[in-house]
């Protein structure tokens, strides 16, 4: 084999562009190197509870609010479902069939909000010092929603349950 031999052109474009680091080289995060364990990932369900209920179907997906069960995917009658779960409402949930008349059921609290007369099926508004940016069902929309206004940087989310009922998300930037 000759020492001049041509190498492909993705890993010259690699090697670079510095994506490629040296033979041997240690290329771990400080926190995954012995002794050290890392950050856990945020919890995903905030209750998870096993069921023995004859449903059909394989899976459901369904949001508990203080007066009624909003179902999203899956068998029309998901109250045995939602009754296994002990958080208050509102709250999100899936259940999924592990085995014939069984059921795993995961919930997590939401916040759900108000907005009369908002339009649309998906909000964002988000807030960057003096930026802002408010979109509607992926269309950016001139104005704001007071009631979703937070003080400094955020981003929110929301998604409408039904009539003027809207899950949000909001998070600090």
């Amino acid at each position: 084999m000759s020492i001049f031999r041509r190498r492909p052109l993705h890993e010259r474009l690699a090697r670079e562009g510095g994506m490629l680091e040296p033979p041997g080289a240690d290329t771990r995060a400080p926190w995954d190197k012995a002794g050290i364990h890392g950050v856990h990932r945020p919890r995903q369900w905030d209750e998870v509870v096993t069921i023995a209920a004859e449903l059909p179907g394989e899976r459901a997906t369904f949001v508990v609010l203080d007066d009624e069960i909003i179902i999203e995917e899956g068998p029309d009658d998901v109250e045995s479902l939602a009754d296994a779960l002990s958080l208050e409402a509102p709250y999100r949930a899936e259940g999924v069939r592990r085995s014939e008349g069984v059921w795993a059921v995961a919930a997590r609290r939401i916040e759900v909000v108000a907005l009369p007369g908002v339009d649309g099926a998906e909000l964002e508004l988000a807030r960057h010092g003096d930026e802002r940016t408010f979109v509607v069902d992926s269309e950016r929309r001139f104005g704001s929603i007071p009631a979703l206004e937070r003080e400094g940087n955020y981003a929110i989310r929301a998604r409408r349950l039904d009539g003027e009922r809207w899950e949000i998300e909001a998070s600090l930037l």
